[in-house]
């Protein structure tokens, strides 16, 4: 019988004085339950960029870190990668920050001084499984049951809390919003069923052109949303150029018979305490409509 090979787990410890980590990896790669592979990052920068190129299943954060401090640095991460279960590992026994830190999403608050190996790995397996049960559990209500992205509500729970992060972090957040043009059109004269390849064409290119943080949603019919925090403006205006040319790119080699078009509206926030979700989704929902209206008058004027 052939032996069927477990993937490790990998975990990344954030840590700017980390301990014994020859004896910690030791300790990991014979975890009971199946191998631990063991990274390790000193700055919440360097984490995030990690973070980026996926592949880490759970994070062991000290919130002690030279380029962040308390729990600002534990909201930011957790607003980067949702989707990536976080065990803080402290030096500090403060009670209320502990509090804090686990109804902000954290699976657990350990005591570094306390945190034998075993102990570590216990609470990096049961937060992996807390985590992808609560996961599946808010995907029933969150998630688009076509494209498999975030509907409204999901976008309006989550973009909540990104906006709040970004105002207590002064951090820019950046909101595109986006329609098919003549969406109606193709579903009338090619059926609904070439419509919805339609849409996913479109919730595939938004997920190769945005990072996986962000917030991506379908927020009904043929329009679509994009969260994306800590982008500056000309991040922002980058993404949004890249997505103009995948979408060219998509032209140029598809079999469909549809070509696709689509009218994007930018709006951003830097650091405004008084933003608010609602108010980003109307700036981009009007810049979005401008341009819809701006090519229906260069058709006209042919």
């Amino acid at each position: 019988m052939t032996e069927v090979t477990r993937r490790s787990t990998h975990v990344l410890l954030v840590e700017a004085d980390p301990p014994d980590l020859e004896a910690l990896r030791e300790a990991f790669a014979d975890a009971r339950g199946g191998p631990m592979d063991l990274e390790c990052v000193e700055e919440l920068a360097d984490a995030m960029a990690r973070l980026s190129r996926g592949g880490v299943d759970a994070v062991l954060l000290n919130p002690a870190l030279p380029d962040s401090e308390g729990i600002g640095g534990f909201d930011r991460l957790q607003a980067f990668a949702p989707d990536v279960p976080v065990v803080i590992l402290s030096d500090s026994d403060d009670e209320e920050l502990a509090v804090r830190a686990v109804q902000g999403g954290a699976q657990d608050y350990l005591l570094r001084s306390e945190a034998t190996p075993e102990l570590l790995i216990r609470a990096i397996r049961y937060g992996i499984e807390r985590h992808r049960l609560l996961s599946a559990l808010r995907s029933l209500s969150l998630i688009d049951d076509l494209t498999g992205l975030y509907n409204r509500r999901g976008f309006a729970d989550l973009g909540e809390q990104y906006v709040k992060l970004a105002r207590r972090s002064t951090r820019g957040v950046a909101l595109v919003f986006l329609d098919i043009d003549r969406f109606k059109t193709i579903n009338d004269t090619l059926g609904h069923h070439v419509g919805d390849r339609a849409l996913l064409r479109v919730a595939d290119l938004l997920k190769d052109t945005f990072r996986r943080s962000d917030i991506i949603a379908r927020m009904g019919g043929d329009e679509f949303a994009v969260l994306a925090l800590e982008a500056s403006g000309e991040d922002a205006r980058m993404l949004v150029d890249r997505l103009r040319a995948q979408i060219g790119e998509f032209n140029e080699s598809s079999r469909e018979p549809y070509r696709l078009s689509v009218s994007i509206g930018l709006a951003r926030c830097e650091g405004d305490g008084r933003v608010r979700l609602e108010d980003l989704l109307e700036q981009a929902d009007a810049a979005m409509y401008e341009e819809k209206r701006s090519k229906r008058r260069t058709v006209a004027q042919g």
